[in-house]
């Protein structure tokens, strides 16, 4: 540890007052004693201590130590998926349509999106799939390292979307919608849409609504799958969320509509990339890396439509620079 009999000249950019009371490292933990030495007289842009005696906390910036009073932000190493300006703030971000891998060589805060896969649209007179988990977390906090990112792909027809993670935010794949003559409508991220006679899926809170119940009888509606940010209403899905993360404004996760019956003279719509019901046809599948629901399979007289599949997720990350 440091104490005041050492050199100053052993410790650089750090002022004496600090070098008699820098004793514990908070954000770059040492197995040894050799490893503790190291980290003190060497410090790394982004390094994080606390003087005991009076609990502050200091952040090296690369040449000196200077008091932190909060977290700072975060950078990353990897190619940039692009940067822009606004309101004067200097941003670049990361866009993963797939699963891969993100390095940080500065701890702090990011802007972090994260989409689940959406939930496929059911069958044969088929309720909406689900949307996908939808989880915006502005300050976010990351350490210096390599992170893993699974993007979770949507569900097939009548089938649950897969789930995405970045750190420790998990969003969930959307509910599955339902088939006629089957089970209820999927809960997941936003739950899916039920056939006639058959219940909507739940949502889960803080990250998407319910589906709409399919109605009542032979003639009967379906119903539409969940949004981020509204449970289905009847046929039509739910409507999901807009983010500017990227400078460009994009709806996510919205709800698949609900495939018509035979009696039915229109299908459930959609929006926020959610797929349309199939109006006598197949469900309408998910816009990709929306996290949209797919629609609902139609139905006629001649026998059922295929739901429409569930989009894929998304993961975007944002640091100011």
């Amino acid at each position: 540890y440091i104490e005041s009999s050492d050199l100053v000249a052993n410790y650089p950019a750090t002022s004496l007052a600090i070098a008699n009371r820098l004793d514990k490292y908070a954000l770059n933990p040492y197995t040894d004693a050799t490893e503790r030495d190291f980290l003190i007289q060497f410090p790394v842009q982004g390094q994080l201590a606390q003087t005991l005696d009076d609990n502050k906390a200091w952040k090296y910036d690369g040449t000196a130590w200077v008091l932190f009073s909060g977290a700072g932000n975060a950078n990353f190493t990897d190619a940039a998926t692009g940067t822009y300006t606004d309101g004067g703030v200097n941003y670049k971000y990361l866009t993963y349509t797939g699963s891969g891998t993100v390095t940080f060589d500065v701890a702090g805060v990011c802007d972090v999106l994260v989409v689940g896969g959406g939930g496929g649209g059911g069958n044969n007179q088929g309720g909406g799939g689900g949307a996908g988990g939808y989880l915006h977390v502005a300050s976010y906090t990351v350490a210096v390292g390599t992170l893993t990112v699974t993007v979770g792909a949507g569900g097939a027809a009548a089938t649950a979307g897969n789930y995405t993670t970045f750190g420790g935010l998990y969003a969930l794949g959307g509910g599955e919608g339902s088939t006629v003559n089957g089970s209820a409508g999927g809960s997941g991220g936003s739950g899916g849409g039920g056939s006639t006679d058959l219940a909507g899926g739940a949502g889960i809170s803080g990250q998407g609504n319910n589906g709409a119940s399919g109605g009542v009888g032979f003639s009967g509606t379906t119903g539409g799958g969940g949004g981020a940010s509204a449970a289905a209403t009847l046929q039509n899905g739910g409507a999901g969320t807009t983010s500017s993360i990227t400078n460009t404004s994009v709806g996510r996760s919205g709800g698949g509509g609900g495939g018509n019956s035979q009696n039915q003279s229109n299908a459930g719509t959609a929006s926020d990339g959610g797929g349309a019901g199939g109006y006598n046809a197949v469900g309408t599948a998910g816009t990709v890396n929306t996290g949209g629901g797919g629609g609902g399979g139609g139905n006629n007289t001649a026998g059922g439509f295929a739901g429409g599949a569930g989009a894929s997720g998304v993961i975007i990350l944002r640091v100011v620079v």
